[in-house]
């Protein structure tokens, strides 16, 4: 892939800005309200295996 092919060119921005927004969304902390619905879901199934 030389250089100068603009659709080589075209691929490898593309393919760095995927791996950048990609990594970006890695980084991001998982929002609280999503992890209190984690935390009752949990609940919830300790309850249920607790009845069992």
């Amino acid at each position: 892939m030389p250089d100068s092919d603009p659709k080589a060119k075209l691929r490898l921005q593309i393919d760095r800005n995927l791996k950048r927004v990609y990594q970006e969304a890695l980084d991001e902390e998982v929002p609280d309200r999503f992890k209190d619905l984690l935390s009752k879901l949990r609940d919830k199934d300790k309850l249920r295996e607790a009845k069992s």
